[in-house]
């Protein structure tokens, strides 16, 4: 079951959630992820410190995803596909592009 997430409601959407996980993928096509606590900014992007090997693959591969885990038992995961640029000072500026909640049917 999913719902899409409007762009608009996404800072809110997300403060519903502890943590997230950044997925990336590496030079060799693997994915790789680590989890983070992203920042919402004024202009509706996210800013996140990220580690070097996320900075270089996100460098390489802008197109990143984030996944946040549902908070209870049987809730939503909120996934987001955003663009990522910055990263020299280990901070990744995200721009959204799409995010929907979704969960298996029951």
């Amino acid at each position: 079951m999913s719902k899409e997430v409007p762009l608009d409601d996404l800072a809110a959407t997300i403060g519903d959630y502890d943590f997230a996980y950044v997925l990336t993928v590496s030079d060799d096509q693997r994915p790789h992820l680590v989890a983070i606590r992203p920042a919402v900014r004024e202009s509706g992007g996210l800013e996140v410190a990220v580690g070097r090997t996320t900075v270089a693959n996100a460098t390489a591969r802008p197109e990143i995803t984030l996944l946040f885990p549902p908070v209870v038992d049987g809730g939503f995961s909120l996934v987001v596909d955003a663009i990522a640029s910055g990263g020299g000072d280990g901070t990744l500026l995200l721009r959204p592009t799409w995010a929907v909640l979704h969960r298996p049917a029951p």
